[in-house]
C-alpha cells in the first residue's frame, strides 16, 4: 500500500498544482476582462447607455467597484 502512495503521490501533487495555477490564471484573466469592460463603460455617452438599458446611477455603481469584484 505504501508503494502505491509513493507512485501516485507525485502525479497527484502535480495535478493539484496545475489546478491551482489554472484557477489563478483564470481569475487574473477575469479581472482583466472586468477592468476592460468597465473602462469601455466609462467612455460611453448617455445615448449609448440608454441603448443598453443602463442608467447613469448603474454606470457609476459599476465604475466604483474594484477590478477584482
Amino acid at each position: 500500500m505504501d508503494d502505491l502512495l509513493k507512485v501516485c503521490a507525485p502525479p497527484l501533487q502535480a495535478k493539484l498544482r496545475f489546478g491551482t495555477l489554472k484557477r489563478m490564471l483564470t481569475a487574473f484573466a477575469d479581472s482583466l476582462e472586468r477592468a476592460r469592460t468597465r473602462r469601455l463603460l466609462g467612455q460611453m455617452n448617455e445615448h449609448q447607455l440608454s441603448d443598453l438599458g443602463i442608467s447613469h446611477a448603474d454606470r457609476l455603481n459599476e465604475l466604483d467597484k474594484p477590478f477584482w469584484r
